[in-house]
């Protein structure tokens, strides 16, 4: 029985720490068999599609996902793109469609669509996703700060990309979304 089967089979009745074993051996096997690899060594985003088009969002910059609110509130003389008002447990978000404030049509009635709550307490923010993949790990060596070409004109709120092969994950900085001035100004 070779190492991990027994450590595997020895915490059978131990959920948590088996589940934690298998991470463990699996981030092994993904180095090709070197020492775990620290936190510093990997850069980990939300994989996602909008529009045809895949992205990575930075993981610190998404406080959770959520589905599709089932109703939103409607704000009087928003931009188009600005989707609603929803309730979040007591907190209220505005719910941004970033298919449409990229020019790309809109994400309503995409059955798969989810919200990424942007990880900052002074903007209350959920933006619309076509679909959300997960969690993506990357070493630090697979970044590279160079933008590629994207279909979407999302090049100014681009913070790089992730390299994985012939792989290349554009990079969506939530971070700079927020910050554009075209952003900030809702207002129709």
């Amino acid at each position: 029985m070779g190492e991990p089967e027994s450590s595997l089979s020895r915490l059978r009745g131990k959920p948590f720490e088996l589940l934690r074993e298998i991470e463990r051996l699996s981030r092994l096997a993904l180095a090709g068999g070197r020492a775990h690899t620290s936190a510093a060594d990997e850069w980990v985003g939300i994989g996602c599609q909008l529009a045809n088009e895949k992205f990575l969002v930075a993981r610190n910059e998404v406080r959770e996902v959520m589905i599709m609110p089932a109703a939103l509130t409607r704000v009087p003389g928003a931009k188009d793109w600005v989707a609603g008002l929803a309730n979040l447990r007591g907190q209220i978000l505005t719910i941004v469609d970033l298919r449409i404030m990229l020019g790309a049509g809109t994400s309503k009635g995409v059955r798969s669509a989810r919200v990424f709550v942007v990880d900052n307490p002074e903007f209350p923010v959920g933006i619309i996703v076509d679909e959300v993949f997960g969690f993506r790990r990357f070493a630090a060596t697979e970044f590279r700060e160079t933008r590629p070409e994207t279909q979407l004109r999302c090049d100014r709120y681009l913070a790089g990309s992730c390299v994985r092969g012939n792989d290349v994950w554009p990079v969506f900085s939530l971070a700079k979304l927020l910050e554009a001035p075209e952003f900030r100004k809702a207002a129709a």
